[in-house]
């Protein structure tokens, strides 16, 4: 899970490059690029695990002069990756996951083609989407040929002399937004970014659709498809809320998702509603809007120095930020039903230690939980979003009902059935709540307001969107492989 963002000015760009790339700070904790394209190409990339974006960045203002650049927020790679290729020296960023990316890095280097960028997690996913382009007979055949050969997805931009190629994702999992203002052109994975820099959002592109960014605004280089098959799970979490995708707003989405879950909830007399910061409290003020209950902030998010603890690679530095940013007010909790809205139940050990634990603590009534979407069941296999098969708090109360792992899970992904109601039973006791009560599909897909056919709802249901999908994401047999010969993805989640 990535941000990228990109501009063209009539004059330094550095500056609107660097908060704008900003904005997308909640897509990812491990490391931020820009590379700036002047007299020559400028590049830094550093760590942000342990402090701001633009704390680290800030500094490097001075030597960044030229009109065209590009950012990013990356999940786990280092990035922009710069190339000196047959078409030119360029930069590029990328945005998604690329699942058979040990088999192409392979097939490059039975052919000679070396990689600079190799740690123990294999090679960096943005380089090799570099080299695969390189291939190409021209940067447009380039991106095209490497979209006919990856397995999940990958959205990018390229900087070279000529401007900004921007290229959305077949599919369209990934967003790509282009805006535009007096002095300036640009592209981003999050509208929020256009808002303060004075961008008013021109168009999104189609998915596969190629374009180019330059100082004379935007000219298409492929046309897109018909096919739309974006992340629902950008409105439910990981957008940003001032963003909009395919023109729906995100925080309006959680509003109409709260909503829904009030509706669901004829069975049950609470005091307060709230929902877990920052994302699930959009869905509690739709609930709250809905029942005509007040909203309360029983926990509230100490936000500097603490970002998102669903990010972070590492399931101790997740656990730590979970337990730190999250502070209780006793005197709002103490002796109160508390309907606590979140946004999903990933692990549920998060929730389970670093919410409801808290709220106990502190002398709550009842403790109501109630996810903004349904069981999580599958891993992502489209961008760094859900975890592993194994570790998903559904999977570990299927395994614990049927004492073994299945590899049909239909009946326990259908709401109405008896299965699905054990589930969600177990893993009511499991949290130690009062109640659970999770978002049905039909539900969430009427808040984003899209037919459910242009919706990605893979790692709720299962069922493989249009574009071809790895063998791997059903395969049950990856749970129970050595860590050592997991993927690249896999170890990393």
């Amino acid at each position: 899970m990535s941000g990228i963002f990109g501009v063209v000015s009539k004059g330094n760009c550095a500056e609107t490059l660097l908060y704008s790339t900003d904005y997308h700070s909640h897509l990812g904790t491990e490391y931020g690029g820009l590379a700036v394209l002047g007299e020559d190409f400028t590049r830094q990339i550093h760590s942000i695990s342990q402090s701001q974006f633009k704390s680290k960045f800030y500094d490097d203002l001075a030597r960044m002069k030229g009109n065209k650049g590009i950012g990013v927020i990356s999940a786990f790679e280092e990035q922009p990756i710069y190339l000196t290729s047959r078409f030119g020296p360029f930069c590029i960023v990328t945005n998604g996951i690329i699942e058979n990316a040990e088999e192409l890095a392979s097939e490059l280097l039975k052919k000679g083609i070396s990689f600079s960028e190799v740690s123990k997690k294999g090679v960096n996913p943005t380089e090799l989407v570099a080299k695969l382009i390189n291939q190409g007979s021209d940067l447009i055949d380039g991106i095209e040929k490497m979209f006919d050969v990856i397995e999940g997805s990958c959205s990018l931009l390229l900087l070279n002399r000529a401007g900004i190629y921007a290229a959305r994702d077949r599919f369209g999992y990934t967003p790509l937004i282009t805006g535009r203002r007096d002095d300036a052109w640009s592209v981003t994975s999050e509208t929020c970014a256009f808002r303060n820099n004075d961008f008013e959002t021109a168009k999104e592109l189609e998915p596969g659709e190629i374009v180019l960014i330059n100082e004379d605004g935007v000219v298409q280089r492929r046309p897109g498809r018909r096919t739309n098959q974006i992340c629902a799970f950008l409105w439910i979490y990981t957008g940003f809320p001032a963003s909009d995708y395919e023109g729906i707003n995100t925080e309006i989405v959680r509003e109409r998702c709260g909503r829904a879950l009030a509706r669901r909830d004829k069975d049950i007399s609470v005091d307060v509603v709230s929902g877990v910061p920052d994302s699930g409290l959009a869905h509690g003020l739709g609930y709250a809007m809905e029942s005509g209950k007040p909203f309360r902030r029983p926990l509230v998010k100490y936000s500097p120095g603490y970002g998102r603890s669903y990010t972070p690679p590492s399931q101790a530095t997740r656990d730590l930020i979970a337990k730190m940013k999250l502070i209780p007010i006793k005197d709002v909790i103490e002796g109160n039903s508390i309907v606590l809205c979140e946004d999903s139940i990933v692990r549920g050990t998060q929730l389970k230690n670093f919410a409801v634990k808290k709220l106990w603590d502190c002398g709550a009534k009842d403790v109501h939980i109630r996810p903004a979407c349904p069981p999580l069941m599958f891993p992502c296999r489209f961008n760094l979003s859900t975890r592993s098969i194994h570790e998903l708090a559904a999977r570990k109360a299927i395994r614990a009902l049927e004492g073994h792992d299945i590899e049909d899970v239909s009946e326990y992904v259908d709401h109405n059935s008896a299965k699905y109601g054990a589930m969600v039973d177990f893993i009511a006791k499991d949290l130690g709540v009062t109640t659970l009560r999770y978002q049905t599909v039909e539900d969430m897909v009427e808040a984003i307001g899209r037919p459910k056919e242009d919706l990605c709802l893979y790692c709720w249901t299962g069922q493989c969107p249009k574009a071809k999908c790895p063998k791997a994401a059903i395969d049950i047999v990856d749970v129970q492989k050595p860590a050592a010969k997991r993927t690249q993805t896999e170890a990393l989640l």
